[in-house]
């Protein structure tokens, strides 16, 4: 089995956790549009979707989807999206995509979040994949700085790309990260960082692990 068939293996599984008549969240990435394929089979059943990403409203569109803001809706049943990383405590490390700041927000609204990811994502110790931040660009040198002194590792600033929020996104290198919920606070507490590519005190409640063998389902 590819990496890709197990993608669209966890994305099927992820169908069963959609409620009819709700509206659900919708991630970035590879396998958050094998998801959107996916879903595209039961979009009559549910109101709609909150994106995550002009990337993924534009997907979802494409299907024939209702988009709406999140500001207009009052509950979220269920976050379905991928990670660049996963830990067995189902703490994440999410951003590869850019996107973490709304997948963030649209995480800490829903029920319920399923995240959906191939066996490579899951590690033992995160920290080999880079951890995206995302930065106000006039705070770029203090936010490196401060990363640097605060929690190690090598802070570099992703090229030529812009956020969907007008942003720049740093990704650190050369960290292993064995208390993320600790870590998540100390880089949010960093003046003119956005936010982190970390999902830890608000992680996944089922990781949907693609293996050659089938989908193996990870609760928190």
């Amino acid at each position: 089995m590819t990496q890709d068939e197990m993608k669209q293996a966890v994305a099927q599984e992820a169908l069963k956790y959609v409620a009819k008549d709700t509206i659900i969240g919708v991630g970035t990435g590879s396998t958050a549009n094998f998801f959107i394929d996916a879903l595209a089979s039961m979009k009559n059943d549910i109101k709609g979707c909150v994106a995550s990403s002009i990337v993924t409203q534009k997907n979802l569109e494409s299907h024939g989807i209702k988009i709406f803001d999140l500001n207009t809706v009052e509950a979220i049943s269920v976050y379905i999206d991928g990670a660049d990383e996963s830990d067995a405590k189902l703490n994440l490390i999410k951003g590869g995509g850019g996107a973490l700041t709304r997948e963030k927000i649209v995480a800490s609204v829903a029920d319920k979040f399923i995240c959906i990811a191939d066996e490579s994502k899951l590690v033992n110790v995160m920290g080999d994949f880079p951890l995206p931040v995302e930065v106000i660009p006039m705070a770029v040198n203090h936010v490196k700085h401060q990363i640097t002194k605060i929690i190690g590792g090598t802070p570099f600033v992703r090229e030529n790309f812009i956020t969907d929020n007008g942003n720049l996104i740093v990704d650190i290198k050369g960290l292993k990260i064995t208390d993320p919920k600790a870590m998540e606070i100390q880089l949010n507490n960093i003046v003119g960082m956005v936010t982190n590519g970390l999902f830890a005190n608000r992680g996944a409640d089922i990781l949907l692990l693609g293996t050659p063998k089938g989908v193996r389902v990870i609760e928190g």
